[in-house]
């Protein structure tokens, strides 16, 4: 893997590309709302391994080995404009083509992507993604909120992602439950999303609903399949890795 530091719209942000498969696509990672690249831990190598792809994956700005975030404020669009970012990331690093693994924050971002770049994105893996705000989440958002006061989580963060935890911390959780937010909604992007689409979740999710899947599989206009997984929960790739391995590779083999 090159590491590397690439300086986007002022951002600095940490990259790590594996491009030894020429001709082959690139699987790119895009992490959750507290993650970084060192948190995916083996799970990228083993999957790209097994679906014969390169391997793109990057710190958003604030998290990780990138940049610090300028304030813990963010706009309600702010992932729209991440999709931005990631764009003129592809771009920078010449890849023409992606295939968008994302988690979480990450899993909504690759969303808003292909379909905002339809010409830039060949597939889309979204893990326990959101396209709107429920109950659940903000109760999630809530009891993590707590365990950072009352136990040891931030300093677990502090390995990963330095003296960036507290502000990275509070720009999740208090754009997430801030009045303004309640509405925010992307299912008006949904219908822009003509590449193929694979929806995975754990049925115990404990930060959204199995609406968040039907309501995005219903509305696409790709080829789109779901995958729901009896008993895990937010972290699939993490609790069943195999289970994810196999059921990406096996998509990727049909439509990457």
């Amino acid at each position: 893997m090159e590491e590397r530091i690439i300086e986007v719209r002022g951002q600095k942000l940490y990259t790590a590309y594996n491009q030894s498969s020429e001709g082959k696509p690139v699987l790119v990672f895009l992490h959750d709302s507290l993650g970084c690249t060192q948190l995916w831990r083996d799970f990228p190598a083993k999957l790209s391994e097994a679906a014969g792809c390169n391997i793109l994956i990057y710190d958003r700005l604030g998290y990780g080995k990138s940049g610090p975030m300028n304030t813990h404020e963010r706009p309600v669009n702010y992932m729209e404009l991440e999709a931005d970012l990631l764009n003129d990331l592809l771009i920078e690093l010449d890849i023409p083509r992606a295939i968008l693994f994302g988690h979480s924050d990450g899993g909504t971002i690759a969303l808003i992507t292909a379909s905002k770049y339809p010409e830039r994105v060949e597939a889309v893996i979204c893990e326990a993604g959101h396209i709107f705000v429920e109950e659940i989440t903000l109760k999630g958002i809530n009891d993590a909120w707590e365990a950072y006061k009352t136990t040891n989580l931030a300093e677990r963060l502090q390995k990963y992602h330095g003296d960036k935890v507290e502000m990275l911390f509070k720009a999740w959780t208090e754009t997430w439950t801030r009045a303004d937010y309640r509405n925010w909604n992307i299912e008006s992007l949904l219908k822009d999303i003509q590449c193929p689409l694979l929806f995975i979740q754990g049925d115990a999710d404990e930060y959204g609903t199995l609406d968040q899947v039907e309501k995005t599989v219903s509305q696409v206009s790709g080829p789109v399949e779901k995958y729901i997984i009896p008993g895990a929960g937010h972290t699939p790739h993490k609790e069943v890795p195999e289970q994810v391995i196999n059921k990406v590779s096996q998509f990727l083999k049909i439509y990457g």
